[in-house]
């Protein structure tokens, strides 16, 4: 019938004025194309009732954590105030639950899931740091007291597993962890938790954006969120609507109230995926080191290494006898390439070079006076108190980073606390006052800075117009510097 009005209209006798002709091809043209909101292969349609049977299906492996430290450590907080003010990405516990009383046991409260029938669970490290005794509740109401298997400070993951002694050859219920690098922004996912102690809360949201970073360390990769998060959720699992975790819920940015403003953080599933054996098997997790202090490459310094673009991570140093050092990568240089991998932006590096095993050999790729080189480097292991070195600048011109082992004997220092001044940008403040490449860092306003976390929480707050006094280890001396905030 359609092929018989075409050919109607195609011998000048129309049925319709000419403009509901228009109007007639125009729709047919539309619903000819594809739809303008269709869903991709991988998403499944929402229907009604698509949360409540995710939320019965999972809820039995979601767990509220529970811990018990005998006295409280006032420096083991995962994120201090800074220049006493509250941070912003704020520990969920100390600050909410924890007893403030030094001389008191401290309590603390989180979340966790079961991800396997013999009752592993994840949760964060922020959640069990320094507990003497750790409980988990599921949601049928029974409790089990639970164990540390390993922990990983530098991710803020842990992974604890409910004690052989109170299971009578029990299966337990688990969660499937699926691919968080399969995320899109926009996917609808749901936050299980225990906010402020209420058991087993449910919150609905979209993946507001991906690979946030937060200031929280080197392998910073956070999904953020606006399904509502709150103190207690932290180590509780961020589901898509399959109904596989993607992510653990970890950090918030409270404003005043302490309470949920709509922007939530929450661990890739990846990143925990992959520690995960490191975890299980040795308690802790083995990274790789290159031995460089990388910096982001900015359009001036582009223009002065004669680069075409951005791209990469410049070395701002290499540190003596390192993997980098042996291999020849030479301050100066920019790493474009590891291990087949494109280096696009300075803060994949570190975290590419910490996935990778030690002892394996790679080709490193780098611009050197605007050629290309490739040099063969053979990964050592990251050494604990050690960090991928990232030059880290600051409102006062400083890029600063941590005193490793092979930097103290290099520099033939007596200990390591402290931070390095790697760089001083030029007609910037702390230039102007007289701080040096070179120089180290002991006192920050008359508190001490023993590592990069001390500096950064000592420089969080500088208010412009401010004086910041430095003491300064220089040659074997120690002088004072104020320096004044633009």
């Amino acid at each position: 019938m359609t092929d018989n009005h075409s050919k109607t209209r195609a011998a000048g006798r129309p049925f319709f004025s000419a403009a509901a002709g228009l109007l007639l091809t125009a729709a047919v043209a539309m619903l000819a194309a594809a739809p303008a909101f269709a869903l991709s292969s991988d998403s499944q349609p929402l229907t009604s009732n698509i949360f409540v049977d995710i939320a019965k299906k999972q809820n039995p492996a979601v767990v509220n954590v529970s811990t018990k430290t005998a006295q409280r450590d006032p420096m083991s907080q995962l994120r201090p105030p800074r220049n006493g003010q509250p941070d912003p990405f704020r520990d969920f516990y100390d600050r909410f639950f924890g007893d403030r009383d030094n001389n008191q046991p401290r309590r603390g409260m989180g979340s966790g899931f079961i991800i396997d029938k013999e009752g592993h669970i994840l949760t964060n490290y922020h959640v069990i740091e320094g507990a003497d005794e750790i409980v988990v509740l599921l949601e049928d109401g029974k409790e089990y007291s639970a164990t540390l298997v390993g922990a990983d400070s530098k991710t803020d993951i842990a992974l604890i597993k409910i004690d052989n002694g109170d299971v009578a050859k029990q299966d337990f219920p688990y969660l499937k962890m699926g691919d968080s690098g399969r995320l899109e922004v926009g996917e609808w996912v749901m936050a299980i938790g225990n906010p402020f102690g209420l058991s087993h809360t449910v919150t609905v949201g979209v993946v507001s954006a991906l690979g946030r970073s937060i200031g929280a360390g080197p392998y910073d990769e956070f999904i953020q969120t606006d399904a509502s998060i709150n103190p207690g959720n932290s180590g509780g699992p961020l589901i898509n609507i399959k109904g596989e975790v993607i992510g653990m819920n970890t950090a918030i940015i409270s404003g005043n109230s302490g309470g949920n403003v709509g922007i939530g953080f929450a661990i890739p599933i990846n990143i925990a995926k992959g520690i995960l054996s490191d975890l299980k098997e040795k308690g802790e997790v083995t990274r790789g080191w290159l031995g460089v202090m990388i910096q982001k490459i900015t359009p001036d310094l582009a223009k002065s290494f004669g680069l075409k673009d951005s791209d990469g991570a410049l070395v701002g140093d290499v540190i003596p006898d390192g993997p980098a050092d042996k291999a020849g990568i030479k301050r100066g240089d920019v790493i474009v390439r590891f291990d087949g991998q494109p280096i696009k932006e300075m803060e994949n590096l570190p975290k590419i070079v910490a996935a990778t095993p030690p002892d394996k050999t790679v080709d490193v790729v780098v611009m050197r006076n605007g050629k290309k080189k490739t040099l063969k480097v053979e990964i050592a292991v990251l050494k604990d108190g050690e960090r991928q070195q990232v030059a880290k600048a600051d409102p006062l011109g400083l890029k600063v980073q941590d005193i490793t082992p092979e930097i103290a004997q290099s520099l033939k220092l007596e200990d390591r606390d402290g931070v390095l001044v790697a760089d001083v940008t030029a007609g910037e403040p702390a230039a102007e006052s007289g701080i040096r490449r070179g120089d180290i860092i002991a006192e920050i306003n008359r508190n001490p800075v023993k590592n990069l976390e001390d500096y950064d929480s000592l420089t969080a707050n500088l208010e412009a117009g401010s004086s910041v006094l430095f003491l300064i280890k220089r040659g074997g001396t120690t002088i004072y510097i104020a320096v004044k905030v633009k």
